[in-house]
């Protein structure tokens, strides 16, 4: 899924380039090419499908060539992830009834890539197999109020499979105190919005939990994959709810699983996260770009690529970003102010 705004990263992420397309870490690959790089072994570049914005497809040719054209998607508006995973379900089932599916945001990181195939692995195992719909579930390192919560039944792992357990109930982001009480417990995990299941299941889970976004989709499917597809998107798609796929599906049905996983994930959502995730200097700051200069500053993040000379003195929890002619620099505490500061509020 590549359709996302993602502009909490403003300056460096715009609605014209979001973050997924954009070398956030520094490491010469975007987050998009850094999320099919790590699918490598898992599954060839021509079981590769993305779906995005109409106004990115030139993007993701442009940064993913090894993708067949006709695998990327585009959807006219934008509906949330129910909509969008509906239609990739539909027009792969028509290229393969037997496909197992894997659906990542294009957006997030992975540290640990090994440990991350293995367990994509054994749930693709799981899936095919079953009429099961698996969930990923970040072990959790800390009390965050910005994810969501998978409360697992962990009193019986799955004969199947001992690393797989039912689901008991999905949790919206919850306050400090509810997350602090989450994570004094063992089978509450950070819900990654990743998912495992086959084309088959969830096809069905969306006639049985939201039969009229199926309704378009099985009205339209002889169209998928023909030369008029697009034709035929580009009208019905707006008539889909905006809804997301964990109301739409993943809180209703009954066959939910997860399977706990700690491979160094995050989603990115915030300069703070991009911190914390990011190798730092002994005094805790994280650099990416040339020709900086640090002096007394401590646990700054300073993002500035476009080869400026760029020398700080004396700041202490600090975002230092820009992009094209804007500089950001806002303290981290108040990160969450930067639409305000933007005029956006």
């Amino acid at each position: 899924m590549a359709g996302g705004v993602g502009s909490r990263f403003w300056p460096m992420s715009t609605e014209e380039k979001p973050k997924q397309f954009i070398d956030v870490l520094g490491v010469g690959r975007t987050l998009l090419q850094l999320t099919f790089d790590r699918f490598k072994g898992i599954c060839s570049p021509d079981k590769v499908w993305i779906l995005t914005n109409k106004q990115y497809v030139d993007t993701v040719m442009e940064q993913l060539p090894e993708v067949p054209k006709e695998h990327i998607l585009q959807e006219p508006c934008r509906r949330n992830t129910a909509p969008c995973i509906a239609y990739v379900s539909w027009r792969i089932k028509n290229t393969d009834v037997n496909a197992n599916i894997v659906v990542t945001p294009s957006d997030h990181i992975v540290t640990d890539v090994e440990e991350f195939r293995r367990v994509i692995k054994q749930c693709l195992s799981f899936t095919e197999s079953s009429d099961a719909v698996v969930t990923l579930g970040m072990t959790p390192t800390r009390p965050e109020t910005g994810y969501g919560y998978i409360q697992a039944d962990l009193s019986a792992a799955s004969p199947r499979n001992k690393e797989i357990f039912r689901v008991d109930q999905f949790r919206e982001k919850p306050d400090l105190a509810t997350a602090q009480k989450y994570i004094s417990q063992t089978n509450f995990y950070w819900n990654a919005g990743i998912f495992i299941w086959s084309a088959t299941t969830i096809i069905n889970a969306f006639r049985a939990y939201q039969p009229s976004i199926a309704k378009i989709f099985d009205s339209i499917r002889h169209d998928l994959g023909s030369d008029h597809e697009q034709a035929v998107i580009d009208e019905r798609y707006q008539e889909c709810e905006s809804i997301s796929v964990d109301y739409a599906i993943m809180e209703k049905a009954d066959e939910i699983y997860v399977c706990p996983s700690s491979f160094g994930w995050s989603d990115l959502g915030t300069w703070g996260a991009l911190l914390r995730e990011s190798q730092h200097d002994l005094y805790g700051n994280t650099v990416i770009g040339e020709g900086v200069s640090l002096f007394d500053t401590r646990n700054s993040i300073i993002h500035t690529v476009q080869e400026k000379r760029v020398i700080i003195q004396g700041l202490d929890g600090f975002i230092v970003a820009e992009n094209n002619d804007t500089l950001l620099i806002c303290k981290l505490s108040e990160e969450q102010r930067i639409k305000q500061f933007r005029g956006e509020e």
